[in-house]
């Protein structure tokens, strides 16, 4: 006789517990996870830190599949009371929902907060990848329907995800980022053979006015990382935050999470004056990827934001043999510095059958947009044309 497989809601991801999670979110449990965003400290740092919960628009609601008494699949989900935090944006969405004088607040979010990192996010055990799966979706999709919420949004999945959600009947939406893919190169200087001359002499130029700003750049992993550190970093974090988003959506809690649970997980870049630390970068490093979060200054130093951001960031991805460097959200002026343009995916489930018929419109004419955009900047790229010789 074959159990019965249910989906049930929890607030708290402790409810879940650290095994059961982590056995869908790094099923292999061998080596770093393919992302370090999905996993269970991650998501309770998040949630223990008061950056999720009560008062933050983010209201923790974990997806939980069993299969009998065996947890088979699990998800991050939230529900929402903005729009706030997630860099998929629907903001013009919900206004004209709310012209049309519907509530379109709450909705339902299966993201990981604040971070516009792909990856999976119908998180799986081996072995139940498709009853999982489509359990999840069954499971937002009932969640929604029942409770009469606008929509549900699975944002920064994988292509795989979202071929399947579409398959099944959710919305599709395609957006843009700009990642480095490493070659196989050697060094930084192997990187920067690959550049058209003009580029190459640029980011040369730009390195040089970054360290020429009088003092030293510190790159600190695992214990090297110190409290005096993230009490500098929390300073970068809240001026970026207070200039990007009004307030910051981490607490200062969170870094002490990460200390603790995380700090092999993390690499934080810190120029540092003297005795001052006067700007970081916050990167995580994922199974093949490395993870560019968050930079913040208390003094504008020419191109430091480039050095820490990008270039020390493709250096430290080529040393520790990355495939990849995820530099966040948007951004053209990476394109000339080796980030090229990808298409990142969302899911999307819109509960009005007239608007989701016009929201359908708009993505089908976007992903065109997209496709073409990428196209375009692609053929504009730093590197170099195949048949052309170059020297410096």
């Amino acid at each position: 006789m074959t159990d019965p497989v249910e989906v049930r809601i929890v607030p708290t991801i402790d409810q879940i517990g650290e095994t059961d999670w982590d056995a869908c979110a790094h099923p292999s449990g061998v080596g770093r996870p393919i992302d370090p965003f999905t996993t269970y400290r991650f998501l309770h740092a998040l949630e223990t830190s008061g950056s999720v919960g009560e008062g933050t628009g983010w209201a923790p609601r974990y997806m939980h599949v069993l299969h009998g008494t065996q947890t088979i699949a699990v998800a991050p989900m939230y529900v929402k009371s903005h729009s706030q935090g997630e860099y998929i944006f629907d903001h013009n969405w919900a206004h004209a929902y709310e012209n049309a004088g519907g509530n379109y607040y709450p909705k339902l979010q299966i993201s990981v907060p604040f971070t516009p990192a792909s990856g999976r996010r119908f998180l799986t055990r081996d072995g139940f990848e498709s009853t999982g799966i489509s359990a999840l979706i069954q499971g937002v999709v009932q969640l929604g329907t029942d409770n009469d919420i606008s929509s549900a949004h699975i944002t920064f999945c994988t292509p795989k995800e979202a071929e399947i959600g579409q398959e099944i009947g959710l919305l599709s939406r395609a957006s843009q980022q700009f990642h480095w893919l490493n070659d196989g190169y050697d060094s930084f200087d192997d990187f920067l053979a690959s550049l058209s001359s003009r580029k190459r002499k640029n980011i040369r130029k730009e390195r040089a006015s970054a360290h020429a700003f009088g003092g030293e750049i510190e790159i600190l992993t695992g214990d090297d990382i110190r409290p005096e550190h993230w009490d500098a970093f929390w300073v970068f974090y809240q001026d970026t935050g207070a200039r990007k988003w009004g307030t910051p959506y981490l607490t200062r809690a969170f870094f002490n999470c990460i200390q603790a649970d995380m700090r092999d997980d993390v690499v934080l870049m810190l120029a540092k004056d003297g005795e001052t630390y006067v700007a970081g970068a916050l990167n995580f490093i994922g199974a093949d990827t490395l993870y560019g979060r968050y930079w913040g200054c208390v003094r504008d130093i020419p191109c430091m934001h480039f050095e820490l951001c990008y270039y020390a960031a493709i250096e430290y991805a080529i040393g520790n043999k990355l495939s990849r460097v995820e530099a966040g959200a948007q951004g053209h002026h990476k394109l000339a510095r080796g980030y090229l343009p990808v298409t990142t995916h969302s899911l999307h489930w819109i509960r009005d059958d007239g608007f989701r018929s016009a929201i359908a419109q708009f993505l089908n004419e976007e992903r065109k947009a997209v496709d073409r955009e990428n196209e375009i900047l692609t053929s504009y790229g730093p590197f170099k044309r195949i048949d052309v010789q170059e020297t410096d």
